[in-house]
């Protein structure tokens, strides 16, 4: 019956239920993309290696504006004397230690028999822990080695993308390609590692870090410099004699603060996930109040039905109907109403927010957590702003409901 009844006015059901529709997409689909984004970063922000953590000038994670942005920009460069300080005074206190310079203003472009890349290659100056310090793996050739550093070879370690581009037919080992101006002779092809937040990571071009500052300059450069412990067991100690020896390199005094930023794998997963938090909050508030402005259309539009349906009411009750038997009607039309917009707003949020989800290359998701909780909502408002109406046709006496014209 209440079915039936939400059939006579179609256009007026769908309309307010439309407002439903809204709300839930509008949280089901952040929530969705949000989601999917946190899967792919909790699985694929392994751009450091493991039991590695890394000094750098600027924090890897925040966007930072005004007074703070400031205060790592006033910050002094960490030069590569500094970097090789601490690489001597950490020797055989780590696995590994990779001092790495990153060229993100250089036009990388590669040249090879006429045939170009992109001009979008990342061009990097480091040694030979560059692989294990962030999670590459070479797929053939040899690696940069000491040697490479010490006499500043013009060699070079390259991405998948450079080796699909310019060699599709051949092996690209020992082939001198130009490379933004100099020319360089390939050792080293990386394994293919794919992408990462929307970023291809097989961009890359690796040459010695003597010979990217020879090339480029090492004037306004900082080194980023990563650090891997032997061991899980071991990390803490490693850790605790890193700071102590980077401060060292750094010239700080006991009383002075770290002038550079530390951060691992870890602190970054953590970093995302309460940015990621921030942005569910936010999108739960908003998509509440639109749910309870929904809510309050569902409220008005019951009222106008309880007008309109008072005779019918009367003629129900005069037959036999019992109050709590207008009141489950009513409140079953609010809460039908409400769910069907919930079941439309999740499908299509589900929908829009993997959609975004694959256009950022990120993992698709669907968030059972959150559907049960749209759906648990929707009754909610459905009840809670059902009630009233429901009520009011419930305790209608049936005589003056016979003679409301």
């Amino acid at each position: 019956m209440a079915l039936a009844s939400l059939g006579v006015n179609k256009l007026r059901s769908a309309l307010t239920m439309i407002g439903i529709t809204i709300g839930v997409f509008s949280v089901i689909s952040v929530m969705t993309a949000v989601g999917a984004l946190q899967s792919s970063i909790e699985n694929g922000i392994s751009f450091l290696g493991s039991n590695i953590f890394q000094f750098a000038k600027y924090p890897a994670n925040v966007s930072a504006s005004g007074d703070v942005k400031k205060k790592y920009q006033n910050r002094r460069d960490i030069s590569y004397r500094e970097a090789l300080h601490y690489y001597k005074l950490m020797e055989g206190g780590a696995r590994e230690i990779c001092l790495k310079c990153f060229g993100y203003e250089v036009k990388g472009q590669a040249v090879y028999n006429g045939v170009k890349t992109t001009p979008s290659l990342l061009i990097v100056g480091t040694n030979r822990s560059f692989l294990t310090a962030n999670a590459y793996t070479l797929g053939y050739g040899r690696n940069l080695n000491d040697e490479d550093v010490d006499l500043a070879r013009r060699v070079l370690v390259v991405g998948k993308i450079v080796e699909k581009r310019l060699f599709p037919h051949e092996s690209p080992i020992g082939k001198v390609i130009r490379l933004s101006g100099h020319t360089y002779t390939i050792v080293g092809v990386l394994a293919e590692k794919g992408t990462a937040f929307g970023q291809s990571q097989d961009d890359v071009c690796m040459m010695p870090i003597t010979r990217f500052f020879e090339d480029y300059g090492s004037a306004k450069r900082t080194v980023n410099i990563a650090t891997q412990a032997f061991s899980a067991d071991t990390y803490n100690r490693t850790f605790d004699k890193a700071v102590g020896a980077m401060r060292t390199a750094r010239g700080l005094r006991a009383n002075q603060e770290n002038d550079f930023e530390i951060y691992s794998n870890d602190s970054l997963k953590s970093a995302f996930v309460s940015v990621a938090g921030v942005v569910r909050i936010g999108a739960f508030v908003i998509s509440f109040i639109a749910l309870v402005a929904a809510g309050i259309g569902i409220m008005n539009i019951m009222l106008v039905s309880v007008t309109e349906r008072t005779k019918e009411i009367g003629v129900r009750k005069s037959i036999g109907a019992r109050s709590r038997d207008i009141l489950r009607q009513f409140l079953t039309e609010a809460v039908f109403i409400s769910e069907a917009g919930g079941i439309l707003g999740i499908v299509l949020g589900v929908i829009f927010g993997d959609l975004l989800a694959v256009w950022l290359q990120a993992e698709i998701i669907f968030p059972f957590g959150w559907t049960i909780v749209g759906l648990l909502v929707c009754s909610a408002i459905g009840i809670g702003f059902g009630l009233y109406p429901a009520y009011r046709a419930a305790s209608l006496d049936p005589i003056e409901a016979l003679r409301y014209e």
